[in-house]
């Protein structure tokens, strides 16, 4: 298996290993452990395999219940499935249709507005706090040879707020993190570029276009807005882990035993 941090994957988006990013004190994250991606549902045969050879063993789903129902995940043979939602209903909109979302999008700016608020209710929503709890338990649990990954719809809000909290209790900088954050726009560009052309085909105006765009990417704001109030209540991201999230230093010194090199 090749270091690469984009995955050989064609029916699926935003496939990505965590792997090689340097940690403060010089160590680097191990490849083929953390791997962060959009949906699983459509994933063809190819793709399974792909994840088998990794081998991805723990599936971490953080969509909401109904989003699970509509695009259930393929799963490759070697991993088990664990549901862990951070919203009780997709408030990223990532599943939702233009008619759904029609008065939200139909307003300039609200695209990106809306994005700020499910960045702040990612960092202090009871059903957040339990996922991602629960998430590095699963990180905690798994074998040093074997992967996890993590996913949403999109693979960028709940599953970018999950790979922050993953990079910074492994000690990478803020800076490398917020690089890979970004990742998202280049890995997905082709896909999002060409769905926002159907929406003016289809005629939909400027406004809808600009929100929709806002609503499929994602901005250093967006992830900012949920560093900041971490950082105002708790002081930084570490106090977060231990004080809200429950990681133990102990936890900390383990999670980075398991996943640096």
């Amino acid at each position: 298996m090749t270091d690469q941090r984009l995955l050989d994957i064609q029916s699926g988006h935003n496939f990505r290993d965590l792997g090689g990013y340097e940690t403060t004190d010089g160590r680097h994250v191990k490849w083929h452990r953390l791997i962060r991606s959009g949906s699983l549902a459509n994933l063809n045969e190819h793709d399974l395999n792909t994840l088998a050879a990794i081998p991805v063993t723990i599936d971490i789903d953080l969509r909401a219940p109904e989003e699970v129902k509509q695009a259930p995940d393929k799963l490759p043979q070697t991993a088990n499935y664990y549901h862990l939602p951070v919203f009780k209903s997709d408030e990223t909109d990532a599943s939702h249709s233009d008619e759904e979302i029609m008065s939200r999008i139909l307003k300039p700016g609200n695209g990106y507005q809306h994005m700020l608020d499910v960045y702040r209710r990612m960092v202090e929503v009871p059903t957040a706090k339990a996922a991602y709890q629960q998430m590095f338990k699963l990180l905690l649990s798994n074998e040093p040879t074997q992967a996890n990954l993590f996913h949403c719809t999109a693979g960028k809000d709940r599953t970018g707020m999950a790979a922050y909290l993953i990079l910074s209790a492994l000690q990478v900088p803020e800076k490398v993190i917020l690089q890979d954050y970004l990742l998202t726009n280049d890995a997905t560009r082709d896909f999002r570029e060409r769905w926002l052309q159907r929406l003016r085909d289809k005629g939909e105006s400027e406004i809808v276009v600009e929100n929709r765009r806002a609503l499929g990417s994602v901005s250093p704001d967006y992830i900012k807005q949920a560093i900041e109030l971490i950082n105002t209540n708790y002081g930084n991201v570490q106090n977060y882990l231990k004080e809200y999230l429950g990681l133990s230093s102990d936890d900390l010194k383990e999670l980075q035993h398991l996943y640096l090199a």
